[in-house]
């Protein structure tokens, strides 16, 4: 009788331990569909030496009209990414934006495939959800790329 209630609390503490792997599992990649961090893939380099929040204010009033009509989508941080540049090569370096809500990244990432071709000055980039380990944070925080 012994045995097979010892039996019965290590498979029950062996469920319990998958299960909560799981969930850490399923928390993890809910953080990183969550998150608010955005890139802007294909800025000019003269471009990039401007203040980073100005060009992506930029990029939304040019690119979605209807948007800037909405109240202004706050950057809680925006940053060059650093890429290894090569001084041999015209090396484009990614724009990261952490906006304060994912609703906003939501609705710029929605709009961004919905126009399907974006711009900024005359030159086509590219708006993006940013999925790097690097820059994610555990509690659900995000960002997007300007690239």
């Amino acid at each position: 009788m012994e045995d097979r209630l010892v039996e019965i609390t290590d498979v029950e503490q062996k469920t319990e331990k998958r299960l909560k792997r799981n969930e850490d599992s399923l928390r993890e990649h809910w953080d990183k569909v969550k998150c608010t961090n955005t890139y802007i893939i294909g800025v000019p380099g003269e471009e990039r030496e401007k203040e980073s929040e100005k060009i992506f204010e930029e990029v939304i009033a040019q690119n979605f009209p209807n948007m800037g009509k909405e109240p202004p989508t706050q950057i809680q941080e925006a940053q060059l990414v650093p890429f290894k540049i090569n001084p041999r090569r015209n090396t484009q370096r990614h724009i990261l934006f952490k906006l304060t809500k994912i609703k906003d990244k939501e609705k710029i990432l929605k709009a961004n495939r919905e126009k399907m071709q974006i711009t900024y000055k005359g030159t086509p980039i590219r708006l993006s959800a940013d999925f790097s380990a690097e820059t994610l944070q555990p509690e659900g925080s995000g960002m997007i790329y300007l690239t």
